[in-house]
């Protein structure tokens, strides 16, 4: 009785989704779902037929009857699309062993095919994509063919890759043969020989081998007239990772690599689940690094007006490691921006992209400064918030606050957050501006305020935070005071802080004047303007065909599901969302796209050692949905070859079209990023 009721809340839901799924089953036929797929196989149904590629296979498919069963262009999707259900009425035996259905001798259906069996047959549980990865009862031959799919899957923290970093010398370097694409590896090479290759002046970096898919390129180069190690990562994209660079100004007469720097990529590597390296982001070391305990970290920036002439640098996106000293951690993580600008006033604007080791710490304690006020430096249970993409342009006579239009849920969260009587955000490094106030600790603790710039003659300077007091009394005389304390401060009204906040809440721009209530002439405007954010973080290119995806939403996938074959394994690292596209349900939409990018995956298993070895390890995926273009899939700029779109055209298709028709709003468009690496 129980799975009676079971089964009929089930065919209720079921039903539901049916009917999404009905236009797109029922509609075209196999072959005009081909020709959705812009890349094309252009073999027509004969393409879509083609089971070769698939993992898993369905016995008895050609003895039984078409309702109700999965097509062969959808063995390879079995369990991620909710199947149509054979009908009651048209099964009156089990489809498995044939024995007739009594009153007794109930009728099951399979969760995973659709068709109808007896208790004994269908006895089985598996968990099902299609139903959110919950378990639902299953045929015997389903079980047997999605156990084999499952084969090809396994959850990891991160590719199990061993650490080839010695504990004394140098890890394997990588040669090229001189044939494109082959290489040797030279296990413990000479320290003292590669050094002297190093300072002889060769042009192309040395490529250590940290694990099997983490590679290290070194070289020396000049940067600021300063000789620096360039040590930088290949390999971290993989994983979801920004690539990295480090710029280690030598010691004299240093005649040892810096292998401290291998073994914290290694552990950022393997952190990849818990640790995101993003810009201003710190990463502490565990240990003495550098032969030093006052080496703390790396503070990780983007470049911004720094020139990068001569420098071997990583595909794009990828982040500089500042070193940072152990006085000074208080502030790369309370306030990283005030310590990156003051980093630039020491060494070079806006600040340098090398490392200093054994330098003095340019902040001590905390001292007498006006963020003791705004953040916990004790717990950090309260920090100043800043909102992404804000600037501040000081001008004369005019102060101009820039918010981006897409940051207002972070504006808003810091207004409700604030105490009804100061306001006070952080602002972003301002590329404009031709200089930026710093702070500077004297040795008696004292926080001095200076601007650097690059000009002698600065016309716009940056700060990095901006403070709205409501303590100035109206019978002061003053309409509104600015002042440069460490950064802007405006005391105002509280009539006007009212009205601030209002204009906040509402999205419009707000100025405030300041000066005194009986002089006109020398009045300051404080200006807070919304304006159209600049796309300017994403520089990601697709490997479908080299455009820029600086436009589009971009999201890093960190899955702890992989899929392995041949010692392959390909993982989905990045999915980039077309911001104009109408998403009536976000969890529907997430889940959809896991499904295509299992689907993917599951299907491109076979030929993952293939598409290695013939230089597609980074793969994209852009699929279109609500419009005739299906999807398209390639790397290194172009299509990928018939024969891995025609073992996608199967898999693909039919996920594709479970989404049903969506009638109103644009298409929507989304982009998957992959890679293969060593198993």
């Amino acid at each position: 009785k129980e799975d009676s009721v079971i089964e009929e809340k089930e065919r209720e839901e079921s039903g539901l989704e049916q009917q999404d799924e009905a236009c797109s089953l029922e509609g075209p036929s196999r072959g005009d779902q081909t020709n959705t797929n812009k890349a094309g196989a252009g073999r027509g149904e004969e393409a879509m037929g083609e089971c070769a590629t698939s993992p898993v296979d369905l016995d008895d498919m050609s003895e039984t009857s078409p309702v109700g069963i999965l097509s062969k262009d959808r063995v390879t999707v079995l369990g991620e699309v909710a199947p149509v259900w054979v009908p009651d009425a048209e099964a009156q035996v089990c489809m498995k062993c044939g024995i007739k259905f009594t009153f007794t001798k109930r009728r099951h259906h399979c969760r995973a095919c659709g068709k109808v069996f007896c208790a004994l047959c269908s006895s089985l549980k598996f968990k099902l994509t299609h139903l959110d990865g919950k378990e639902g009862r299953v045929c015997i031959s389903c079980h047997s063919a999605l156990i084999k799919k499952r084969r090809v899957w396994f959850a990891d923290e991160i590719s199990s890759s061993a650490n080839l970093i010695p504990l004394d010398g140098l890890p394997p370097i990588l040669t090229s043969t001189g044939v494109k694409g082959d290489y040797t590896v030279e296990e413990q090479p000479s320290e003292m020989l590669l050094i002297q290759e190093l300072e002889s002046g060769r042009p192309k970096p040395l490529v250590f081998v940290l694990n099997a898919n983490l590679l290290a390129m070194v070289k020396l180069v000049n940067d600021v007239n300063r000789k620096c190690w360039c040590v930088t990562t290949k390999g971290m994209h993989a994983v979801g990772q920004v690539e990295l660079v480090v710029l280690l100004q030598c010691l004299p007469e240093e005649k040892s690599f810096p292998k401290d720097i291998f073994r914290h990529f290694i552990q950022l590597y393997r952190d990849t689940f818990t640790k995101v390296v993003k810009h201003l982001s710190l990463s502490l070391f565990g240990s003495s690094f550098f032969g030093s305990q006052d080496h703390a970290g790396f503070l990780y920036v983007r470049s911004t007006l720094q020139s990068l002439q001569g420098l071997p640098l990583p595909n794009q996106p990828y982040l500089f490691g500042l070193l940072v000293h152990r006085a000074e951690v208080a502030w790369a993580k309370a306030f990283p921006l005030r310590l990156m600008l003051r980093l630039g006033a020491e060494y070079r604007y806006p600040c340098p992209l090398y490392s200093v080791r054994f330098r003095k710490p340019l902040f001590g304690d905390i001292g007498h400064t006006i963020m003791r006020l705004l953040v916990d430096f004790r717990n950090y249970r309260y920090s100043l918030p800043v909102v992404s993409g804000l600037t501040v342009d000081l001008e004369a006579h005019r102060t101009c606050i820039k918010i981006p239009n897409t940051g207002y849920n972070e504006l808003m969260k810091a207004v409700n957050k604030s105490n009804e009587h100061v306001l006070a955000i952080g602002a972003c490094f301002n590329d404009t501006a031709d200089s930026h106030l710093i702070c500077v600790q004297a040795d008696d603790g004292q926080y001095q305020t200076q601007a650097i710039s690059i000009h002698n003659q600065p016309r716009k300077t940056g700060s990095c935070f901006i403070i709205f007091s409501s303590a100035l009394k109206a019978s002061a005389g003053y309409l509104a005071k600015s002042s440069v304390v460490e950064g802007l401060m405006v005391q105002i009204t509280v009539e006007t802080m009212a009205e601030l906040r209002r204009s906040l809440r509402e999205m419009k721009d707000h100025t405030v004047t300041c000066g005194r209530l009986d002089q006109s002439e020398s009045q300051e405007l404080v200006c807070v303007q919304w304006v159209e954010e600049k796309c300017t973080v994403n520089k990601i290119i697709s490997p479908i065909d080299g455009k820029s995806m600086e436009s589009i939403s971009s999201t890093k996938m960190f899955q702890k599901s992989e899929y392995k074959e041949n010692g392959k394994i390909i993982r989905w690292t990045e999915t980039g969302d077309n911001p104009k596209g109408a998403v009536t349900d976000s969890a529907e939409h997430n889940r959809l796209t896991e499904r295509i990018a299992r689907a993917f995956c599951l299907a491109l298993c076979p030929h993952l050692k293939l598409l290695k070895e013939d230089g597609m390890a980074k793969l994209g995926l852009r699929v279109t949905f609500d419009s005739q273009e299906g999807f398209v899939a390639g790397s290194n700029g172009q299509p990928l070859p018939a024969q891995y779109l025609n073992a996608l055209n199967s898999v693909l298709i039919p996920v594709i079209h479970s989404r049903g028709r969506k009638r109103d709003g644009e298409p929507i468009v989304m982009e998957l990023i992959f890679y293969i690496l060593e198993n």
